[in-house]
């Protein structure tokens, strides 16, 4: 439970002390094995923990351990980080709380004060924090990288990450007759970031988020997964980027750009490598193309997913988002590199070493949401090493992680509809849309049997143009937006075999799945739903094993860890607004009573 912190911090420093010093000394009851110290649980982002403990057996014995509430109730998507007996989370609007792993008492707190008059982007969510070095770092909603001390919660370096918002709303370019004129906006062009980091070698990495430009506008339903999203024609966003920070002081060591200062138009690529066309009138845009000179200066391109990191090579992978102005490609003609790719850089100096773009001019919203995992593929009788993707598309995409070469593109896990049709001013059903698919959700992937598992969503989106009258006796706006329809809408979690590329088995839920998977050698696939539900499936069959219940939405990706021969199923609960979920302020511990 919360403890009161002016009565407590004493003993709740010495709490923490016990237990870092207990773990130096008795490696058996904390080691790496039975921590999760990293967003990924390792470098690989595999999110799969070798812990059985917990099976099918025993499952439906487990019980909540403890709770924590933190008295901060909104959107909730952090991944807790534990080691050595002690949790580390992050609330939301970028606060920060140690506490004791197995009893939940709250050892230390960090109170964040966000930059005045300082735009939020996409809420006040974050995804977690890294704690390496003595240190815990986290990105800010406000654009700030923050170290604090890991066992007092004492800020240690604080440095901004970007100096400015640069927030540009082109809501105020649209005739006062124009509906989306006068409509409530929750999100725009706010620079931020939303990412865990992750330290490797002494530096921290993060990206920034809120680049490509787009306007968020409230939903009059509450149950319905985002409002409207529109991009107006015109200067607005920046290029995004993801840099390596020094661990002691902060300093920036490398910086790689998401938008090259030259040649992101590409090649034009019409069809997408297994001959999909992305429907796109090639000749135009380069007609276009010279009206534009200065387009990338604008170009989008928001870090999302924390990179996962290949230490035998010094390379990492992440994933782009979208180009901006989103959805609307009037002053964007080409390619648009490198956005709505996978890209791989070396982790030493920052270096482009490949990207592969899945979707060229990207109309739709297909951020690489969700992020990369690496795993050794078995591939034509040979162990390849890979890297996966779970788009927003619907399919799992696998790669060489050498080269970026393609190896495969499973079998959809979503239903697709009209993907990769224009807009229209009588609207175009699209499905998948802006949503996903696989949104931020992180997969989880067993390498022994090749199979991930992965969350995902189907909810109808309408791609819609507009025509809003010029002011003042300029040209009328040509604008794009998209907006849920009244159509029914689910969550599915999959199993996916990657040798195959086959849907193992399926579960349909009541809703869009947000939040993200853990698979464990228990042979047990966890995930949380939107209505408070939190359940256990057979990584086998799918077949539900077990059921816990939250006032909230658990909308954040589940961990386990062991602590003194004990091993516990962690999660946030504090649901999601932009999805309409119930929001909270708990995380809460199960473990076999």
């Amino acid at each position: 439970m919360k403890t009161n912190r002016c009565l407590n911090i004493v003993a709740s420093t010495v709490a923490l002390l016990v237990l870092v010093s207990c773990a130096s000394s008795n490696k058996s009851s904390t080691s790496n094995r039975d921590d999760w110290p990293s967003y990924g649980r390792d470098l690989t982002s595999q999110r799969f923990s070798p812990a059985n403990q917990i099976n099918t057996q025993n499952v439906q014995k487990l019980a909540e351990a403890w709770r924590y509430k933190s008295g901060i109730s909104a959107t909730f998507q952090a991944t807790p980080i534990v080691q050595n007996g002690v949790m580390y989370l992050s609330l939301p609007y970028n606060h920060v709380v140690a506490l004791n792993a197995k009893t939940g008492q709250e050892l230390w707190r960090y109170t964040h004060y966000r930059r005045k008059d300082w735009q939020m982007c996409c809420g006040p969510a974050n995804r977690g924090v890294a704690v390496a070095n003595g240190k815990v770092f986290i990105g800010t909603v406000d654009a700030r990288l923050i170290a604090l001390n890991a066992q007092t919660g004492a800020k240690e370096w604080d440095i901004d990450v970007v100096e400015n918002a640069i927030v540009t709303e082109g809501q105020d370019a649209l005739d006062k007759n124009d509906p989306n004129s006068a409509r409530k906006v929750t999100g725009g062009t706010g620079i931020g970031i939303a990412m865990a980091p992750v330290v490797y070698k002494g530096k921290v990495i993060v990206g920034i988020t809120g680049v490509g430009y787009g306007l968020h506008i409230d939903n009059p339903r509450e149950d319905a997964p985002l409002g409207a999203v529109i991009g107006v024609t015109g200067r607005f966003g920046r290029p995004g980027f993801l840099a390596a920070y020094d661990v002691n002081n902060g300093k920036r060591v490398w910086q790689f750009d998401t938008i090259p200062a030259q040649g992101w138009e590409g090649k034009f690529t019409e069809t997408s490598d297994d001959g999909t066309s992305f429907n796109r009138d090639i000749a135009q845009e380069k007609t276009e193309l010279a009206k534009y000179p200065d387009a990338s200066r604008f170009g989008g391109g928001s870090a999302w997913s924390t990179p996962a990191i290949d230490s035998a090579t010094n390379t990492l992978y992440f994933g782009t988002g979208n180009p901006s102005p989103q959805m609307n490609d009037i002053s964007r003609p080409g390619d648009n590199l490198y956005t709505v790719s996978l890209i791989a850089l070396d982790t030493e100096t920052g270096k482009l070493k490949w990207h592969y773009q899945q979707v060229p001019h990207d109309l739709w919203g297909y951020d690489l949401a969700s992020p990369p995992v690496l795993f050794n593929y078995a591939w034509q009788g040979k162990k390849i090493p890979a890297v996966g993707q779970a788009s927003k598309t619907g399919w799992f995409f696998i790669h060489d992680r050498a080269t970026g070469q393609l190896l495969k593109k499973t079998d959809a896990f979503v239903p697709q509809h009209n993907l990769f049709k224009k807009a229209t001013f009588e609207g175009t059903v699209v499905y998948p849309g802006i949503l996903g698919g696989a949104n931020w959700s992180p997969v989880s992937l067993d390498e022994a049997h090749q199979r991930v598992f992965v969350a995902a969503i189907h909810a109808p989106i309408k791609y819609t143009l507009h025509e809003s009258p010029g002011k003042e006796g300029k040209p009328a706006i040509r604008y794009a937006a998209s907006e849920p329809t009244n159509d029914p809408r689910w969550g599915l979690l999959s199993a996916i075999d990657l040798v195959s590329g086959k849907v193992l088995w399926q579960v349909k839920t009541a809703q869009p799945l947000i939040g993200g998977v853990l698979a464990t050698a228990g042979n047990l696939v966890f995930t949380g739903e939107g209505n408070g539900q939190f359940n256990a499936y057979n990584t086998q069959t799918g077949e539900l094993l077990w059921q816990g219940k939250s006032d909230a939405g658990v909308n954040a990706p589940p961990i386990t860890y062991t602590v003194n021969g004990q091993q516990y199923i962690a999660v946030a609960s504090g649901g999601s607004s932009i999805f309409g979920y119930k929001q909270g302020d708990a995380v809460t511990a199960f473990a076999i009573k």
